[in-house]
């Protein structure tokens, strides 16, 4: 009798840990289909974002290009350009304090039309020392030959002068 008691309570042990045993089971089973769903879905994400990524990326280009004025044959291109020039303090009279602000707005304003038609050249270098930058030196040039460039507007407030100029290019003067 004491068996028997103890037995049914062995097997009743046993059934419930075996229940318990197939929760476990079915639960897991259920979480990993559940982990597979989700990394389906994260993947999918990953295309959705690579494609979306490749269209902005495309979108870009064209919208670059649509910007890009290029000169075709038989057309003529015009660049407008600003440049200023400030009167120096030690001038004799208000008027050579102008013609020498007004100069240097020009020679501003050739070298604005000559960085738009010919590009601007940069040339850096560091000085590196200790982990440290101790001398950066940063130098642009320019070097084109700028022609038939007309003053548009010539402007003096307070010993600023801003002088608004234009060139018209066309495809025949790039084409030798």
């Amino acid at each position: 009798m004491k068996y028997s008691i103890l037995l049914a309570a062995l097997l009743s042990v046993t059934t419930l840990f075996a229940t318990e045993n197939s929760k476990a089971t079915t639960e897991l089973e259920q979480n990993r289909v559940e982990l597979k769903s989700a990394q389906n879905e994260a993947a999918q994400a990953r295309r959705e974002l690579a494609m979306a990524k490749e269209d902005i990326a495309r979108a870009k280009k064209e919208a670059y290009e649509a910007k890009e004025e290029n000169l075709q044959k038989n057309q003529t291109l015009t660049i407008s350009v600003t440049g200023q020039g400030v009167a120096p303090m030690n001038t004799s009279s208000p008027a050579q304090a102008y013609a020498l602000a007004k100069r240097a707005a020009i020679a501003d304003a050739y070298r604005a039309i000559a960085e738009k038609v010919k590009g601007v050249r940069i040339d850096g270098q560091d000085l590196i020392k200790d982990m440290m930058v101790k001398r950066s030196v940063i130098r642009t040039s320019v070097k084109a030959m700028v022609r038939n460039a007309n003053v548009v507007e010539t402007t003096f407030k307070e010993g600023l002068c801003e002088v608004e100029m234009e060139i018209v290019i066309s495809y025949s003067d790039f084409v030798q």
